[in-house]
């Protein structure tokens, strides 16, 4: 970790964070998802960076160590398009593998249909090819306690958030987040009321890891980190008929709970997604949860290091 360098870099007026290791022409841009920041992938760019390529992450715009827009609440999605070209133009790299988890693979892919000329292929985990609009999430088929649609809220995250120290936030939402099953609070409950505190950290998330995510969380707060993804899912992104032509590799959990999103599954296992992505590979991990890359980082970076070199010959 202590190779890890640091920097920032200016992009529409806002310094983002940048994490890297590897110096090598191949390069490999991270795009984490919520409740994440560059950290989350500690395993996957030492592993890459060790097999020969260039790993970065980044802090999104109103993550971490980057700067808040002036308005966050007119955020969508499609800026972080303008971010990762942005911030491929800063570091004078022309092209680069993406790696996207969660809402972080919905802008992976958006870059490769807008710009596939910037990118060398698309790895995703924990979501598939989805464009945002009003179909992303079809919050109507479940129960009004739905996480996206109490999120979706103006006010009532923040309320239910406030109760609670920053660190306790994210722990409740990366246990919540780990489970098999949709969170979904009750007529009388908020989400934060979900959590049992009885309930361990994972075994594959330290205090330690907890400490480095609070720190950050603590210096951004939470009002983009609820703005995008989750109340600018819905605004359309303006790109008719997205095609992700690059080579593409999925990466889910199969006690990933986005699985049991209303249509999700089907999606992916019915081959639908293939219309969008057609040059697609997935693989499944049994015991995977939302958090794979943690869970199983050696596993996980066995799969994308060999994506890689294949798409790399």
């Amino acid at each position: 970790m202590e190779k890890i360098q640091h920097s920032h870099v200016e992009v529409t007026g806002l310094k983002l964070h940048v994490a890297e290791i590897g110096s090598s022409s191949k390069v490999v841009l991270f795009l984490h998802g919520f409740p994440e920041i560059w950290y989350t992938w500690r395993h996957q760019m030492i592993a890459v960076a060790n097999a020969g390529y260039r790993a970065i992450a980044i802090d999104f715009r109103g993550y971490g160590l980057s700067d808040q827009p002036a308005q966050p609440e007119k955020a969508t999605l499609v800026d972080l398009v303008d971010d990762i070209i942005g911030v491929l133009d800063s570091l004078g790299i022309s092209k680069a593998f993406l790696v996207g988890k969660d809402f972080g693979a919905i802008p992976a892919y958006l870059v490769a249909a807008v710009h596939p000329e910037r990118v060398s292929a698309v790895v995703s985990l924990g979501v598939p090819f989805n464009i945002p609009g009003p179909n992303i999430v079809q919050n109507h088929l479940l129960p009004e306690g739905f996480y996206v649609t109490r999120w979706q809220e103006p006010g009532r995250a923040e309320a239910d958030f406030r109760r609670f120290d920053v660190k306790t936030v994210i722990r409740n939402i990366y246990i919540l987040f780990s489970r098999s099953e949709i969170p979904i609070a009750g007529p009388d409950q908020e989400i934060m009321d979900l959590f049992d505190p009885s309930i361990p950290l994972p075994p594959w998330f330290s205090d330690d890891d907890l400490a480095v995510y609070a720190s950050l969380y603590e210096k951004s707060g939470f009002r983009f980190p609820l703005q995008v993804p989750y109340r600018s899912l819905t605004v359309e992104s303006g790109i008719s008929d997205p095609k992700v032509t690059v080579p593409t590799l999925l990466i889910m959990g199969e006690k990933d709970y986005c699985l049991k999103l209303a249509g999700m599954e089907d999606h992916i296992r019915s081959g639908a997604v293939m219309h969008f992505v057609p040059d697609l590979d997935i693989i499944y991990l049994p015991e995977g949860s939302h958090f794979v890359h943690e869970q199983f980082p050696e596993k996980v970076n066995q799969f994308i290091i060999a994506f890689l070199d294949k798409q790399s010959i």
